[in-house]
């Protein structure tokens, strides 16, 4: 053979070897991490999400890259959703696959998801209610704002009434603050509220360092916001600078409880108090509610219902409720902070929910003696520095500096179908 030739095809052999190798290694993390989530029964995405044909795709991978969930791995060949209830619906896949192969649906052929129906002015079946954002099936950023502000354009539009308020805003997630700032634009007479004690919606429960997907959009008094990519803390920070130079009010810690309608327009009551309103917009996430212990004592500052920052938790003793990967994943985060004593108590006989690899973990760190942990137990009463847990029919009090409950939420679909929203079940269809 010609020496040139080889000089030519021995890098190439070398290259197209490791590339097969590098492929087969990541093939076989895949289908570790697929075989995973089907054992531990997390097989069913939260959101809008991507189905992808195997008939279309190619293997071309540039979906893969795209996500920064890491939700989409290659198996055989073809692009496969492996890690489902990390996709949070931003599409960039779709956007990023050169053959079409991948389109966003909502639901799954096994559990359908519950979408409400609304106009093109994202009015619902109920005059005067509105919904924008992710509880309307959209959690991309860029989007659910921008469906704020339309919404909001078409409640100016209203005739006007007797209401102290025009509008009263529902959610401080994206498409609760531009529309906020849409409000305050059109000089628009109305209040936001948000149920918990920090701003940010859906954006503030992605972990530390997210990158969340999004593109320019233009907001009313601010103008364009100008990332493509942003990490969690950047946008928030982002958010933090538009409420400080646009003056924009937000009640936080105030939650909606009911929405009756009265004469032309709406009451909307909170644990807080009565706002009567020609129009609501409802830019709730879908998570709903924290599911509550209902103990006496919930209601005390240390109780939170899902983990910020483990750090904070330096020193304290800390007791973590549930037996899901997110309880255990606080846990653990928290059992390795200096100090920390943690308890995690959960009312079954087995942490059956959890993913393996998190089980397996923490059956280690609780025979090192770093979780205490607590089967077939639950809250009874909380204090100030205590907390106490029936187990097995005794009541047993412990030191406790801090609470976080981590048992899900109420979906908000029951509360729609009583202020009667029409909702719509979707079963793999856009």
């Amino acid at each position: 053979m010609d020496t040139n030739l080889l000089i030519y095809l021995i890098p190439l052999a070398l290259i197209v070897f490791f590339h097969l190798r590098s492929r087969k290694s990541k093939e076989k993390a895949a289908v570790s991490l697929l075989n995973e989530n089907i054992e531990a029964g997390l097989t069913e995405p939260p959101s809008l999400h991507p189905e992808i044909n195997p008939k279309l795709c190619l293997g071309a991978g540039s979906c893969i890259t795209a996500c920064p969930e890491n939700a989409i791995g290659m198996i055989k060949g073809k692009a496969v959703l492996i890690n489902p209830t990390h996709c949070i619906g931003h599409g960039a896949c779709a956007v990023a696959c050169p053959h079409g192969a991948i389109s966003l649906v909502f639901g799954t052929a096994k559990r359908g998801m519950d979408i409400p129906q609304v106009s093109p002015s994202f009015e619902t079946n109920v005059p005067g209610i509105f919904i924008a954002g992710e509880l309307g099936g959209m959690g991309l950023i860029r989007k659910a704002a921008t469906q704020g502000m339309q919404a909001m354009d078409n409640i100016a539009k209203l005739k006007g009434s007797s209401n102290p308020y025009d509008v009263v805003i529902i959610g401080t997630g994206p498409a609760g603050l531009a529309a906020t700032l849409s409000a305050m634009e059109k000089k628009l007479r109305h209040v936001t509220i948000e149920q918990e004690e920090a701003l940010g919606g859906c954006i503030f429960q992605y972990p530390r360092n997210k990158v969340v997907m999004t593109a320019p959009v233009k907001l009313p008094i601010v103008g364009p916001m100008h990332f493509k990519e942003v990490s969690k803390e950047k946008l928030l920070e982002f958010w933090h600078g538009v409420i400080q130079k646009t003056g924009m009010k937000l009640n936080f810690n105030e939650r909606m409880e009911k929405i009756t309608k009265a004469g032309d327009g709406f009451i909307v009551k909170t644990n807080k108090g009565e706002y009567k309103t020609r129009a609501v917009l409802l830019a709730i996430g879908r998570r709903g509610t924290p599911r509550k212990l209902g103990a006496p004592g919930e209601d005390l500052p240390k109780v939170v219902y899902r983990l910020i920052e483990p750090e904070q938790y330096k020193n304290m003793h800390v007791l973590v409720v549930g037996g899901g990967d997110s309880a255990l994943e606080a846990a653990m985060a928290i059992a390795e902070q200096p100090g920390t004593t943690v308890m995690l108590s959960y009312r079954s006989d087995a942490f059956g929910r959890g993913k393996p690899k998190n089980r397996e973990r923490l059956k280690e760190m609780t025979a090192k003696g770093l979780i205490d942990v607590r089967l077939k137990s639950n809250v009874k009463l909380i204090t100030k520095d205590r907390v106490v847990i029936d187990q097995d029919g005794r009541n047993l009090a412990f030191p406790n500096d801090a609470i976080i409950v981590c048992a899900g939420g109420i979906l908000p679909t029951p509360f729609l179908k009583e202020i009667g929203i029409m909702v719509e079940t979707k079963f793999g269809t856009t």
